[in-house]
């Protein structure tokens, strides 16, 4: 007898600023179709492209639903006795041979679940291990805020509607913030003015009031250009203001996460913060600087220590280059989650290297990625559909809880039950045994008298209660002089070509997938490479060409633009390494000014015949 259609809320844990909210509608126990929340304020109703299409992914037919052990080139189904009993022989047996730095945790973005921290708190205590540095997302801009703020948060995303000008610095919404969407438009029927300042021409410029278009790697020489007729002219008459638009205070800067991923994007980033001070609009309604929300802010994760006892850190943009070089110990084990390194990382065939070639890498994953195809052991994981969790975020201010609304395939665990599994082989298991609502209750405890329990949040989504509105209305920072720390050196000087390499390559975030999470009828064929038609003068449209860099080459399928600067290749974000299709095997491993972020944007390429 077939059971009643009902409905269900849970959250996106995906790496995304909304964090949104899901009702999932089921019928006969199979999810059959997802809506944003209503009821939540920013979600209001609707989802990206990408996570309305996740049953895509929710039911792909090659989705991992056993431990597999690799056989060759091959995979074998094993069970999670064999593949734990073997992991956690190997752990001990590593610790004792080499010391737990012979081992290396390796956490991204793939899930944004406050409560994986006690995952990292497993290999703390097992260890403590050696772990990552810097952060190839926000490093080089959470940096820049650090330093000339002595914090790093937003004014409340509501806000925006008391601004009279609200630009937007790298930031394409209809790709990275839709939530934002919706919001920007109704200030905009207040009379608020909207700017893009971008180097890629995308749909939001076609909502803007003005569009600048500078090269890539500009933005500081914009920005200097704007502070100084700032202070020559004792106005703000200057290619934003003539358009009335950053004059007209309060003026809201909203900066993308683009420009900090070039070598001086930390540098870049103070530039931007230096204008919404010397504009008078830090600690204004309606003004701000917006680059990050604290999405941790609300949890209390001190149990889990990470950077502070870890023996050693290595550079995560230079995961591959790093893991290959290490001595002193060796990286012997690898353990991998919620990412795929090969596909994300600069220098993805290094990063492969890396990972084959340990003693032991175990990959938690729901599909088998280019990564997890290297491991030696994968583990399947839950889907946020199947998640059990907390979250904030990034991109506003409002905590949610992720609930199962289907159960899990039988033999798929979630990694907190691969963790305990673990814990009870290794001596741990006293330390995790503790049920998922018990370590939400934790991690909660800093706001649960102040509206944000976890009954609270079995109610629906809660504003942090750590948080106010506005920030610095007192003008007083927690800097050590209490006054905005601006930057007194930075080169102005966009990345530099050659006449050998005279285009710039950037891979970016694409509404089709979420970071390299790509159905496979997605990744077959060349990957398409968009430029200016003279920027490829002796090339077709729809034709084939050679893409090369200093670290390697790639064929694509070319797509003229003439929307687009002549000095851009642009592609999109995640491409597979095993299909050909994966920019980041283009990029060189190098770290940013300050942050440890990941240098994707500033490699030099060019458009050669194939042949």
């Amino acid at each position: 007898m077939p059971t009643a259609t009902i409905q269900k809320k849970t959250a996106c844990n995906r790496d995304c600023p909304d964090a949104c909210g899901i009702i999932a509608t089921i019928d006969d126990g199979k999810v059959v179709r997802l809506q944003g929340d209503p009821d939540h304020p920013v979600t209001q109703g609707f989802l990206c492209h990408r996570t309305s299409r996740f049953l895509d992914r929710q039911y792909d037919p090659s989705r991992i639903t056993t431990p597999l052990r690799r056989r060759g080139t091959d995979f074998v189904p094993i069970s999670w006795e064999e593949a734990l009993d073997e992991i956690a022989a190997k752990l001990i047996a590593v610790r004792a041979e080499s010391g737990p730095a012979a081992i290396m945790y390796y956490r991204c973005g793939g899930t944004l679940g406050i409560l994986k921290a006690v995952c990292d708190y497993y290999f703390e205590r097992f260890g403590p291990v050696t772990g990552k540095s810097g952060d190839v997302c926000t490093g080089a801009g959470d940096a820049a805020q650090m330093e000339d703020f002595g914090d790093e948060e937003s004014h409340d995303l509501f806000d925006l509607y008391n601004s009279k000008t609200i630009v937007l610095w790298g930031k394409n919404l209809h790709v990275s913030s839709v939530h934002l969407l919706p919001i920007v438009k109704a200030a905009q029927a207040r009379g608020a003015k909207l700017v893009s300042v971008d180097p890629i021409r995308h749909r939001t410029a076609d909502l803007c009031d003005l569009f600048v278009q500078p090269r890539p790697g500009g933005d500081s020489a914009l920005a200097l250009g704007v502070a100084r007729v700032f202070f020559e002219t004792g106005s703000q008459e200057s290619l934003l203001a003539r358009a009335e638009a950053y004059s007209q205070g309060p003026a809201a800067l909203h900066i993308g996460w683009g420009m900090q991923r070039r070598k001086n994007g930390s540098a870049t980033v103070r530039v931007i913060d230096a204008l919404a001070a010397i504009s008078g609009n830090i600690g204004i309604p309606g003004g701000g600087v917006s680059y990050y929300f604290k999405r941790r802010a609300a949890f209390d994760t001190s149990f889990a220590r990470r950077d502070e006892v870890a023996p050693r850190l290595l550079p995560e943009p230079l995961f591959g280059p790093a893991i290959l070089e290490a001595n002193d110990p060796p990286v012997r084990v690898l353990w991998i989650t919620a990412a795929n390194p090969v596909a994300m990382l600069p220098e993805s065939r290094t990063v492969a290297r890396a990972i084959e070639s340990r003693e032991l890498t175990v990959v938690v994953d729901s599909f088998l990625t280019d990564s997890a195809r290297l491991a030696h052991i994968v583990l399947p994981a839950t889907t946020l559909l199947e998640d059990d969790d907390l979250l904030g975020a990034y991109g506003h201010h409002w905590l949610i809880e992720s609930r199962p609304v289907v159960p899990a395939p039988a033999v798929v665990k979630s990694d907190y039950e691969i963790i305990q599994e673990l814990a009870r082989r290794t001596g741990l298991e006293h330390e995790f045994a503790d049920d998922i609502d018990t370590w939400k209750r934790r991690v909660l405890r800093n706001v649960a008298d102040k509206g944000a329990s976890l009954d609270d949040l079995r109610r629906g989504p809660v504003r942090n209660p750590l948080v106010g509105n506005l920030l610095y209305v007192d003008r007083k920072f927690p800097t050590p002089t209490g006054k905005v720390n601006l930057v007194r050196t930075v080169d102005p000087q966009p990345t530099p070509v050659t006449a050998e390499r005279p285009l710039l390559l950037m891979a970016l975030s694409t509404a089709d997938a979420q970071g390299s999470q790509w159905l496979a009828s997605a990744q077959q064929g060349p990957a398409t490479a968009v430029v200016h038609p003279e920027a490829a003068p002796q090339f077709q449209d729809g034709g084939l060409a050679r893409l090369e860099s200093e670290v390697g080459e790639m064929t694509v399928v070319l797509r003229f633009d003439a929307t687009q600067r002549r000095d851009t290749v642009l592609m999109d974000k995640g491409g597979w390494l095993s299909a050909g299709r994966c920019a980041n095997a283009l990029v060189k491993a190098q770290l940013t000014d300050a942050g440890g972020c990941a240098v994707y944007y500033d490699t030099p390429v060019r458009l050669l015949p194939v042949e």
